[in-house]
């Protein structure tokens, strides 16, 4: 696909803050400057013979480091028919080496009092360590040396994939919610493979086999299609030196070629789902719509989604927590977020549960009211603002934290962003104009969502909780 030249988009805090209101909001102890801050303004990077590109954030407060490796590939990248590959290649990368035999790896982090961790999205895999410092040069070892000589066998891979079969079990087919987003997720993109799990569908991930996997390995797990990310107490020539002396001596296994995936073609008429469970205790609400991500909107799109959620639900004075839960008392909670980080197109999302009288379809009216309202009408400067030093602030926040630092700038560059758009992202929260929010409301707002309903059995989304069985 091809990327618009000058984006300059936005981060995973942003995304962080658009979460369910339930009480009182967001409490912001520091104003933002008067200038906005740019993220992590000490970083430096370069890019290694073999394509390694790396980035280096020092920060020298206590003596520990974050090291990250981050790889352009995710479930969206699987091939049709094998959904979950991806998010299965992350458990068999813990299964070792010939050097470092399965358990090694994670038994040194354990030994150094260490944390390791490892995650899998539509657009990235990414594996991370955070030691003492001293312990860097082990961890770029035997993450250099799991890039390319990973061992895998069906001794291996057979017993791993009951394994991801039982996490799916437990984190989808036994938990309501997740399900219920699965298959908006699957009636939203229904060309994209955005409409797979990223943990695959089970027929799938039962069918998945040492050549498949294997293939998956090879094509995406070179250092040309990776990012290493190094927060912490270091320079940038001590981790070029070290990273030379590891990742640098890895060859390029392939070129994985450009990410192009069909294109999800607009939403057309209404599309809803309905789940019933019995494990349900209180029933919600979503709609969504197909949007704009950072990597794809143009001009100050995706800004102008990531304030509208404030707008919409950060704290006791936003639109709809101020009339659902406060004024009307028909919600427990309302929430707005904007799925900020894709390498194509996302949705925004808003959400709640009722209480006492409300009902379903109720708030469904409120959520549409409002938002119609904003595409007529527009926000005011007072909102716009207040949403401004929320999101900035948490720029601010973001930058105590060498792990939330290396996070934002190893998902921006696997997901079609850059340095700098992470960098000058509060400058362009600033720039939006009431009039920037008004226009993707009216471009994107007002055609039909998807909606999903959460109830317990025999519940209607037009009856009041109140009215509702227990």
């Amino acid at each position: 696909m091809t990327l618009p030249a000058a984006r300059r988009r936005g981060l995973l805090f942003a995304t962080a803050l658009s979460c369910l209101v339930l009480g009182s909001g967001l409490s912001l102890a520091q104003t933002a400057a008067e200038a906005p801050p740019v993220i992590a303004p000490n970083l430096s990077s370069f890019t290694l013979d073999n394509g390694l590109e790396v980035v280096v954030i020092p920060d020298h407060r206590a003596p520990v480091v974050t090291h990250m490796i981050w790889y352009k590939t995710g479930a969206a990248d699987e091939p049709a028919g094998q959904s979950g590959v991806a998010h299965f290649l992350e458990h068999l990368m813990f299964k070792g080496t010939k050097d470092n035999p399965d358990g090694i790896f994670s038994q040194i982090v354990s030994d150094i009092g260490g944390q390791e961790n490892a995650f899998t999205s539509n657009d990235y895999t990414a594996y991370f360590q955070r030691v003492a410092k001293e312990h860097l040069p082990r961890m770029m070892e035997l993450e250099a040396d799991r890039m390319q000589n990973l061992v895998l066998t069906d001794e291996v891979i057979k017993p791993e994939q009951q394994v991801v079969l039982e996490e799916r079990r437990m984190r989808v087919d036994a938990d309501p919610s997740s399900r219920l987003q699965e298959t908006l997720s699957a009636i939203t993109y229904v060309n994209h493979p955005y409409g797979s799990p990223v943990i695959g569908w089970q027929s799938e991930i039962e069918a998945l086999n040492h050549d498949a996997i294997i293939s998956f390995y090879d094509r995406f797990y070179t250092p040309n299609n990776a990012v290493l990310v190094v927060a912490g107490d270091v320079e940038e020539a001590d981790v070029r030196k070290l990273a030379e002396e590891t990742y640098g001596k890895l060859p390029r296994r392939a070129e994985p070629g450009p990410r192009i995936r069909p294109a999800e073609p607009p939403l057309n008429g209404k599309r809803s789902v309905h789940l019933e469970d019995e494990r349900v205790r209180q029933p919600s609400v979503s709609e969504s719509w197909l949007v704009p991500s950072q990597a794809t909107g143009k001009d100050r799109e995706p800004e102008a989604f990531e304030l509208l959620a404030q707008i919409l639900t950060g704290g006791p004075s936003s639109r709809l927590y101020k009339e659902a839960v406060l004024e009307k008392q028909v919600a427990i909670g309302v929430g707005a977020y904007y799925l900020d980080t894709s390498l194509d197109t996302t949705r925004f999302i808003v959400y709640g549960s009722p209480r006492g009288d409300g009902t379903l379809t109720g708030l469904q009216d409120i959520f549409e009211r409002t938002i119609r309202d904003i595409a007529e009408n527009g926000v005011t400067e007072a909102e716009l603002a207040r949403a401004k030093h929320s999101l900035t602030s948490s720029a601010i926040y973001a930058q105590d934290s060498q792990v939330t630092l290396a996070r934002l700038f190893g998902a921006a560059l696997t997901s079609g962003q850059t340095i700098e758009d992470v960098q000058t992202w509060p400058a362009q929260i600033e720039a939006v104009t009431p009039a920037d929010i008004q226009k993707v409301a009216q471009d994107y707002l007002l055609k039909d969502p998807v909606t999903g309903y959460l109830t317990a059995p025999g519940q209607s989304p037009d009856a009041a909780v109140s009215d509702q069985k227990s």
